[in-house]
């Protein structure tokens, strides 16, 4: 009897220790599942919050590259109204087509860019009226840079702002520039994650806008509204996506960044074909 009891009493402790390991096996399979979707939202929520605030930067450096394009083309060929128009016969833009423009601001030539992003420089003349005043009193380029005047007999100073993209050479990412009156071959980014500037002009009475590269020294003046699209790119995310360039081509990316270009139409106010 007492082998008996000892014997029921061993498969006894045999069988609990059984139900126990099943039972920690289940528990270590569901905590796994469990683990496994935690883990699966987590990175499902990181993928979607990373991507939302992707497309948020790029549309905002896209917003903002378009409006500092824009303000600058608006203010082309302006001259106060107390300025006689002849303190500058030069037209209010010069533009390159895959380059931007270099040289002094009376005899603008163009440089290709690797970008392949079109340039523009814009001249107006400005007071502090037109432009926001330095701490010195001055009228402002494109970077806030103080404009000295060149003839002390006139109210205003002779501006020339020249725009286009590149990549930099510190931080490797594409970025809008600026170029101002205000200190000479010294650009300074404006706008990170802008890859390319395109632009197109209208002609007082064409009925399609045409490439830098078409315009004669002479047709300038007649430019009445220029189509400004800027391609931006995001953080390097997903693989391959499609997007539609500045061209109107739809386009297959060739790394792991999102695409998107914006456009818009400004009118030149102030152009000499445009008070015709």
């Amino acid at each position: 009897m007492k082998s008996f009891a000892l014997c029921m009493r061993a498969r006894s402790h045999r069988v609990a220790f059984g139900h126990t390991l099943l039972e920690m096996t289940i528990a270590m399979a569901l905590g796994l599942i469990v683990t496994a979707g935690a883990v699966s939202l987590y990175r499902s929520q990181r993928i979607a919050f990373t991507q939302a605030a992707d497309a948020v930067q790029i549309n905002d450096a896209g917003v903002a590259a378009l409006t500092l394009i824009g303000e600058q083309l608006q203010m082309a060929g302006f001259v106060s109204a107390d300025i006689p128009r002849t303190f500058t016969a030069r037209p209010g833009l010069f533009g390159c087509t895959g380059g931007r423009p270099i040289g002094a601001d009376d005899s603008l030539t163009c440089e290709s860019l690797a970008s392949h992003s079109d340039g523009v420089a814009v001249r107006y003349v400005a007071d502090n009226v037109s432009t926001w005043p330095s701490a010195a009193g001055l009228a402002t380029d494109c970077l806030g840079q103080g404009v000295t005047k060149t003839d002390a007999d006139m109210p205003g100073v002779s501006i020339v702002n020249r725009f286009y993209a590149k990549t930099s050479g510190s931080t490797g990412e594409p970025e809008l520039y600026c170029e101002g009156t205000g200190k000479a071959n010294s650009s300074q980014p404006l706008v990170e994650g802008v890859e390319r500037v395109r632009l197109r002009y209208w002609l007082a009475g064409a009925s399609s806008a045409i490439d830098a590269a078409q315009l004669s020294p002479a047709q300038w003046p007649n430019v009445v509204a220029v189509d400004v699209c800027v391609l931006v790119r995001g953080v390097p995310q997903t693989p391959h996506t499609r997007y539609v360039d500045c061209d109107g081509v739809p386009t297959l990316s060739a790394d792991a960044r999102v695409r998107r270009a914006f456009w818009r139409r400004v009118a030149i106010r102030n152009n000499e074909g445009s008070a015709a």
